[in-house]
């Protein structure tokens, strides 16, 4: 069997709600000690042993929660975009439960995000909010996540609530690039990128591990919280089925 049909076993396979099930199980415990250990290499290095930057003191380690979440916010919304376009054009049911499963996840990414930020904000800019075009943006996109929330609870069919909410978390994928590009498109209080140049990044090398030990820890921890709710969500949509009464059964 070649690589591109392996690749397509596979794929088909995930969606299958009972092998997904038990993929997850298997692959949790070992996403929740790696998120542990990334979090706590993360937190030590970054509150610890980074050195206070030269212009903000103390105040920049913020960064390593702010940032992280930031990254997360427009990472976690792609993601639930994906997936719609999945539902829409393949109509596989697991697409639109790890959509659903992502939007709550999101929004409180998005809010962290907002939240340390405006906390960093008042001691640097004088203020906790400026309409700046990056906060602004970050700010739709925590609307396009509750609007996505609450579409999805005002319509009772669950196949149409799941198309109609696709359909808003795609139109609104046109405001990721405008989040990333902000800083460079117009003239900002934000800072701009200095932490994606990684060939030549403007951050010491001490802060800059930890902030990348925090993001992938982050995403991690999405992931553990993405497969928890995942397989409650498939329990709950495959209840008359026979392999989950089986598993009912055996355990």
């Amino acid at each position: 069997m070649s690589e591109q049909n392996k690749t397509w076993l596979w794929f088909h396979r995930m969606g299958s709600p009972a092998y997904f099930y038990n993929f997850a199980g298997l692959l949790l415990p070992w996403c929740v000690i790696a998120t542990v250990i990334l979090m706590l290499i993360g937190l030590i290095g970054g509150l610890v042993y980074a050195p206070a930057d030269y212009q903000q003191g103390e105040g920049f380690r913020i960064i390593y929660v702010h940032v992280p979440s930031a990254w997360m916010s427009m990472f976690v919304y792609m993601v639930m975009a994906i997936n719609g376009a999945i539902f829409l054009i393949w109509h596989i049911k697991l697409s639109d439960i790890i959509a659903r499963s992502s939007a709550v996840i999101g929004a409180s990414f998005t809010f962290l995000a907002l939240a340390t930020g405006s906390i960093w904000g008042k001691p640097m800019w004088g203020t906790w909010w400026v309409w700046d075009a990056r906060l602004t943006s970050e700010l739709l996109l925590l609307f396009l996540y509750l609007g996505y929330i609450g579409l999805r609870a005002a319509i009772d069919d669950r196949r149409v609530a799941g198309k109609a909410a696709s359909i808003l978390a795609l139109v609104g994928v046109i405001n990721i690039p405008i989040i990333h590009y902000s800083v460079v498109w117009w003239n900002t209080l934000h800072q701009p990128a200095s932490i994606s140049k990684f060939d030549n990044p403007s951050i010491h090398i001490d802060m800059l591990i930890p902030l990348l030990c925090m993001a992938l820890a982050f995403k991690l921890f999405y992931l553990c919280i993405l497969l928890i709710n995942s397989r409650s969500e498939l329990l709950e949509q495959e209840k008359r089925t026979q392999w989950v009464k089986e598993l009912v059964t055996s355990s």
